[in-house]
């Protein structure tokens, strides 16, 4: 892992790195020493490691929460080359909302190729930066929605270190049989008039979750108006599980 740049305001300390080809970055605590829990935080479609919702969420659970919060850009997205095969499934996309359709039909396979990928980078990333002072070996949390829950369920599912995960605004096309492997606890989050994603989707993949501790939080409003506090909730959800005074998974 190699650090390009650090900067500190507001308490907070972010720093950006590169591991192999994974542009990725990282917000600790200001002069912060000794193990706390991580948070891996996945972005949407089309966004990248610091879009405004991403940092600004990672900063709060790093000054509110004592947490440490990594991002990566996720393959083909941010600082990343595209390859072929995402900018024909992209155009693809261009082409139905132009036309007026909905392109929720391919959003299966543009997770699908990604997440092979993704999750081999993510538990890269974690291994790195647990080996870091100031992060150390702790309880490990996951929050993706849409884009970031098509690349999240596959990497829960797989990475035993994750003990708790914020998931939602995506159906479960493509991806109920992971979501059966999944048995940490989950927050997850659903837009009832999700124009992107129906509504019966959404619920059918929370209801595929192994998870005996999960939580569905449904609120009004389309794709994008997940209220501001969920963030809140989030935050709550978060210390409960990874707190000093978690239980220990079984």
């Amino acid at each position: 892992m190699r650090f390009t740049s650090q900067t500190s305001s507001d308490g907070v300390t972010e720093q950006l790195f590169i591991l192999g080809e994974t542009p990725g970055v990282l917000w600790t605590p200001q002069d912060a020493l000794g193990t706390r829990p991580v948070i891996l935080m996945g972005h949407g479609g089309g966004q990248h490691k610091k879009a405004p919702g991403v940092e600004a969420r990672a900063r709060r659970f790093v000054a509110e929460g004592g947490f440490a919060v990594v991002a990566i850009d996720a393959p083909h997205h941010g600082e990343r080359p595209k390859g072929e095969a995402f900018n024909r499934l992209a155009a693809e996309n261009r082409a139905l909302i132009a036309a007026g359709e909905n392109p929720a039909a391919l959003v299966p396979a543009m997770h699908e190729l990604l997440a092979g990928q993704a999750v081999a980078e993510w538990q890269a990333v974690l291994t790195a930066v647990q080996q870091l002072d100031h992060v150390g070996a702790g309880p490990v949390g996951y929050w993706g929605l849409s884009m970031g829950c098509g690349l999240g369920v596959p990497l829960v599912a797989a990475e035993p270190r994750v003990r708790a995960a914020v998931l939602g605004l995506l159906g479960w096309s493509g991806l109920a049989g992971t979501a059966a492997r999944i048995t940490v606890p989950v927050e997850f989050l659903l837009q009832w008039d999700d124009r992107l994603v129906p509504r019966d989707q959404g619920l059918a993949l929370f209801d595929a979750l192994a998870s005996p501790d999960k939580t569905l939080h449904a609120n009004p409003g389309d794709h994008g108006e997940v209220p501001a506090f969920e963030t809140d909730s989030s935050l709550r959800f978060f210390t409960r599980h990874l707190g000093q005074d978690a239980p220990a998974p079984v």
